[in-house]
């Protein structure tokens, strides 16, 4: 099963960026899985919001929790380094995978439902409370339980493939292993504090060194930012915190970790 869901992710990707017209170009996706009875889910009424559901409220007889993220080629996140506004090519990436991601979801639900299991989906953005900003089903936390990555002093997910890209996921009644989480770090602020270039990139100090989040100062640049690219329908993304980092492309704690200790 793990391995016919992980070819329809690739699968959809590539048919994707054969599309005439797109834009937008990706690395190899990840994929990942968590039981639906995990003991994480219902901490996130405490973590997120008292509303945000367990995949047994959005599906009853939830067995599984399948978690993908689609990681941009580099140049995608290059072009966003200059400037306070989004790139182009950003705003253009940002649209173009959450509709990718909501291709992922129907093939995969659709499939599964051929396959005799039922699938609940919910939409890679626009699915929050726009006076909280706050959503009942957070991709990036329900992300993290299913082992796809750590979260990063940008209160971003960094996963083995960096966190420059977007978040899918999908609830099921079919029974799949879950991924094992790493207790590991992946930020290097998180593991010893010689980072805090995402805090000093925001162009509107949304981040703090001390963990706080002006979740409302950053929405307000990514509406400035979708006004500055209207051919784009809903680029409501900013991404100055993901684009210009260490952990862009790759889990920098990881590959910090891995590299031989100096010669002495």
């Amino acid at each position: 099963m793990k391995t016919w869901i992980e070819q329809e992710i690739a699968a959809a990707v590539a048919e994707a960026q054969a599309r005439e017209g797109a834009i937008t170009r990706w690395r190899a996706p990840l994929v990942a899985y968590a039981s639906a009875d995990d003991p994480l889910f219902p901490q996130l009424k405490q973590i997120v919001r008292a509303t945000h559901l367990t995949p047994e409220e959005l599906l009853p007889g939830a067995r599984s929790v399948i978690a993908w993220f689609l990681p941009f080629e580099r140049d995608v996140p290059r072009s966003n380094r200059p400037h306070r506004h989004a790139s182009e090519p950003w705003a253009a990436a940002y649209v173009e995978t959450n509709a990718l991601v909501g291709v992922v979801s129907r093939r995969l639900a659709d499939g599964l439902r051929a396959r005799g299991f039922d699938a609940a989906v919910q939409p890679a953005t626009a699915n929050f409370d726009k006076e909280m900003l706050m959503s009942d089903w957070s991709h990036k936390h329900v992300a993290y339980i299913a082992g796809l990555g750590q979260f990063g002093l940008h209160q971003m997910l960094i996963t083995a493939a960096g966190s420059a890209g977007r978040l899918g996921t999908l609830v099921t009644t079919a029974p799949l292993d879950a991924t094992p989480r790493s207790a590991q770090p992946a930020c290097l602020y998180t593991l010893d504090r010689s980072c805090t270039e995402c805090v000093d990139n925001c162009p509107v100090a949304a981040l703090t060194l001390e963990g706080s989040y002006d979740r409302h100062a950053c929405y307000a640049l990514c509406l400035e930012n979708a006004a500055v690219h209207p051919q784009h329908d809903l680029a409501e993304v900013c991404g100055k915190c993901v684009s210009v980092v260490p952990c862009t492309y790759i889990d920098p704690v990881a590959r910090k970790l891995a590299r031989p200790a100096p010669r002495v």
